[in-house]
């Protein structure tokens, strides 16, 4: 099964990009993240013509998560417990549970967004307690966060910053911790997996990035391989996110 996450920045405004890397990388399962539509303006029609099945939480702002399958789909959550933003969902896919996650960014230190990110990724964690570490599962999406310093282009730009504080990395810690592998591309595929790269000042073409896109994968999930999918920030309007894709098997460790 190939499984894909990617931060689309506007499912509208990329459209014809995300049809077309469908096609090409012809992932089993895709969470999709910052798709900036509500419901009602998702492309259902055109991602089911491609053999998808889609599941979409949006309200039309700046937030929105999808998941689609080729292996079946059947809705488990539309939100996150105590959180009200459209930013998580999670669906049965093929015998997988996955969930797409777009944690919120947290702007700033000393920014009220700050304490409500950290409040977001405790009721990510706490979903967590009834599960089975064991059954296969993934939370792939767009986390913001950079785990380590090695995931920075330039880590002495970020200090005092969001994204790299203790407090973020512990909550993401506290993930793995729980039975989740942090899938990294595999020798050779990325020598620096980067996901994000700004817009501003070339930094894409200088390598300037950071990893903030994450699948997380149950031991019941066994990795194959794993990249970052570099092609798909080139070209006109990209996204300023690249995907992450896995190959992986189900098992029942």
């Amino acid at each position: 099964m190939r499984i894909a996450t990617w931060n689309v920045n506007s499912v509208g405004a990329r459209l014809p990009r995300l049809l077309d890397w469908l096609e090409t990388r012809q992932p089993d399962v895709a969470a999709l993240q910052e798709t900036k539509c509500a419901d009602a303006g998702f492309p259902f029609a055109e991602v089911e013509a491609l053999g998808y099945q889609a599941m979409h939480v949006g309200d039309g702002r700046w937030n929105g998560v999808a998941i689609l399958s080729k292996v079946g789909l059947t809705p488990v959550a539309d939100a996150l417990p105590g959180m009200t933003e459209p930013r998580y969902a999670t669906a049965d896919c093929g015998g997988l549970r996955v969930t797409s996650v777009y944690v919120p960014n947290g702007r700033a230190v000393d920014d009220a967004q700050y304490p409500y990110k950290l409040a977001w990724f405790a009721a990510l964690r706490a979903t967590l307690d009834d599960l089975d570490p064991a059954a296969p599962q993934v939370i792939m999406g767009d986390f913001n966060v950079a785990r380590t310093d090695a995931d920075l282009w330039d880590p002495a730009l970020f200090v005092g910053s969001t994204h790299v504080t203790p407090q973020e990395r512990a909550a993401m810690d506290a993930l793995v911790d729980w039975g989740l592998t942090d899938v990294v591309a595999r020798p050779g595929k990325n020598d620096r997996p980067y996901t994000y790269w700004d817009y501003r000042a070339g930094r894409f073409h200088q390598d300037q990035g950071m990893r903030i896109d994450y699948v997380l994968a149950s031991a019941g999930v066994a990795v194959d391989d794993a990249y970052v999918d570099r092609e798909a920030r080139k070209g006109k309007l990209p996204s300023d996110h690249a995907p992450v894709v896995a190959d992986v098997s189900l098992t029942t460790a």
